[in-house]
């Protein structure tokens, strides 16, 4: 299993920033995927989760983030508008196998003017 994250970057309030996971060694879509965070100095918290096509965000972010899947291009994203200061963390995928859970590597997202 591997998971690779992208799309992080420097970005001022309000913008915008679409963060993909590319997957391989598992069927995508065939477990739950999940995007968290974890901001500097924090723990790491979730932010949302596919489930075959049911999304769930938390409410810090309802609203503003949207996740979603590709299954032809294996790929999970998390698509980021009206970001904050406070959305500033290293943002990871993870899909829960029935081997276990695996991680990405993390992309680091800055929101700041």
């Amino acid at each position: 299993v591997r998971l690779v994250e992208s799309g992080g970057g420097l970005v001022q309030p309000g913008g915008s920033l679409k963060l993909s996971c590319a997957t391989s060694g598992f069927t995508f879509g065939t477990y739950v995927m999940s995007w968290y965070r974890q901001p500097p100095g924090k723990e790491r918290e979730l932010v949302a989760f596919l489930n075959r096509g049911t999304t769930y965000h938390v409410d810090s972010v309802k609203g503003r983030f949207t996740i979603s899947g590709d299954n032809a291009k294996n790929t999970l994203y998390l698509q980021m508008n009206s970001l904050k200061p406070e959305d500033t963390a290293t943002y990871y995928c993870k899909v829960q196998t029935s081997s276990g859970p695996f991680w990405g590597q993390g992309t680091r997202v800055t929101v700041s003017s």
